[in-house]
């Protein structure tokens, strides 16, 4: 356990604290953690890890920028399924990308188990994509990278890392079920 991973950590876990609590400074925190993280990844020769914090940085400044010019009377979108169509389209596009990257960061890197690198990369692409329409099919797609990168970042010593994607392995079934309630009861979730 490095310093980096640490504060890479640490700085995540106040992101995920202030996204609980409706705050809008989730968003420059996700994007302080993302960057530590690319460190951490980089390091442990999880290439596709480090690159999809570029995804996340840009997902969170788009965030950012939406939940500064939302306003009091903006409604915010329910939680609704995705079509079957839509997560058919979406897992073959995940496979495609888990195969066509896992093959370059084979065949062109050191990369530590690159298939299960891109893996997690693609699913979650997907789950993120998802989770920015409320979409509750998120929460099985989260609960799928949760259980690949736990091993992952374990065999690679990155210990408080593992523990702390566990963390959110439990949350995202604490957020399938909180959605499905929401979907249920026919509650719009905050902004």
């Amino acid at each position: 356990m490095t310093p980096l991973e640490i504060a890479a950590n640490a700085v995540t876990a106040l992101s995920i604290l202030l996204a609980a609590r409706n705050s809008v400074h989730t968003w420059w925190s996700g994007i302080a953690g993302s960057v530590l993280f690319i460190a951490v990844f980089g390091q442990a020769q999880l290439y596709a890890d480090a690159t999809l914090q570029l995804f996340f940085i840009a997902t969170s400044v788009v965030g950012w920028r939406e939940w500064l010019r939302g306003g009091a009377d903006a409604a915010p979108r329910p939680v609704t399924r995705a079509s079957g169509c839509t997560l058919a389209w979406m897992a073959l596009a995940a496979a495609a990308v888990t195969a066509g990257y896992g093959a370059l960061l084979h065949r062109y890197t050191d990369a530590f188990m690159p298939f299960v690198d891109a893996a997690v990369l693609a699913l979650s692409v997907v789950a993120q994509c998802l989770l920015m329409q409320r979409r509750i099919d998120t929460w099985p797609a989260w609960l799928l990278v949760n259980t690949l990168s736990v091993p992952l970042f374990a065999t690679r010593g990155l210990q408080l890392t593992a523990g702390l994607y566990a963390l959110y392995w439990l949350n995202a079934w604490y957020g399938w079920w909180h959605w499905r309630q929401d979907q249920r009861a026919g509650r719009q979730a905050l902004a």
